[in-house]
């Protein structure tokens, strides 16, 4: 069967509308699978609570490689935990490869009182539920790297959800309706060089090629607080193992095509990549991390 793969067209339902993050990878890596494999990978967006109406059409169609998931964590590991009732098994997704990761990063409004996560947290505690903290909606990664911070520096800071809008968090942020922000580094490259906001560290574990001069929260004081905005291809339940290879093989290849790298860099996000085993061992770790943190801030289900 993985000899043959694929015969006929593969569908990749990307969870979220067309023009994001997460469509545009989508397409570039299909445009490059089509060349290697002969045959069209058609992108099609079915965008939607949260991404779980894509994840459940790809998690009920059949495992046989053709047709495959395209979306950032929400569907495969943090829904799971904030639904009463899914359509899908977040577990149940067999994890292909990953696309891209994308640091998400603390960024204030520019006349903001603090230069340091040390001042951020200082002033936050001498003010319980004076400033206020954007994100992308209930739920996101950004919203959940916001709960991480609050529970592991001891501080109250009001949430403002802006269902999935980016652009408006960080219009708000630059006009200083809202304090500060966790968000991925992609969406506030631009106004970071501008001097419209600033990066005050970035959540992971090493700093950034881009943001040689910020410190990471680890540096900070802070090595908990690890958060990434990432994208990966996944396939439904029970597609057999070699079809999960080579599709695992052809999309690492394209993640070093020339035109894909273009691409990534444009977006300001990390290349992806690795084995179909690394790729599910960190969407596990992934989806383990927001159920703690969902359940330690007592995010209520919806």
């Amino acid at each position: 069967m993985a000899q043959d793969y694929p015969s006929r067209p593969v569908r990749v339902i990307v969870a979220f509308t067309a023009g994001g993050t997460t469509d545009v990878l989508a397409r570039s890596i299909g445009a490059q699978l089509a060349e290697r494999f002969r045959q069209p990978f058609v992108v099609e967006n079915r965008p939607g609570a949260g991404g779980n109406i894509g994840a459940e059409v790809v998690f009920q169609s059949e495992g046989d490689g053709y047709t495959l998931l395209a979306s950032s964590p929400t569907p495969l590991a943090i829904n799971g935990w904030l639904y009463k009732k899914l359509n899908f098994d977040p577990a149940g997704f067999e994890p292909v490869a990953m696309m891209s990761r994308i640091p998400n990063v603390l960024v204030v409004r520019p006349d903001f009182p603090a230069k340091s996560v040390q001042e951020v947290v200082a002033v936050a505690k001498a003010n319980p539920g004076k400033f206020s903290f954007g994100s992308q909606g209930i739920g996101t990664a950004s919203h959940l790297t916001g709960e991480l911070f609050m529970t592991l520096t001891g501080t109250k800071l009001v949430h403002v959800p802006y269902k999935g809008n980016t652009s408006n968090v960080l219009t708000d942020v630059v006009a200083g309706h809202v304090d500060l922000s966790f968000i991925q580094f992609s969406a506030v490259h631009e106004l970071q060089q501008s001097g419209k906001l600033r990066v005050l560290a970035v959540a992971t574990d090493k700093r950034m090629e881009a943001l040689p001069d910020v410190p990471t929260m680890a540096e900070a004081g802070f090595p908990d607080i690890v958060s990434e905005t990432w994208n990966a291809i996944s396939a439904p339940p029970k597609t057999p193992g070699p079809i999960i290879l080579k599709l695992n093989t052809a999309i690492n290849e394209a993640l070093q095509e020339p035109e894909v790298l273009a691409r990534l860099r444009d977006l300001q996000v990390l290349v992806g990549g690795g084995d179909a085993a690394q790729t599910r061992k960190f969407v596990e770790e992934q989806r383990a991390l927001w159920g703690r943190v969902i359940e330690a801030a007592s995010v209520p289900q919806q």
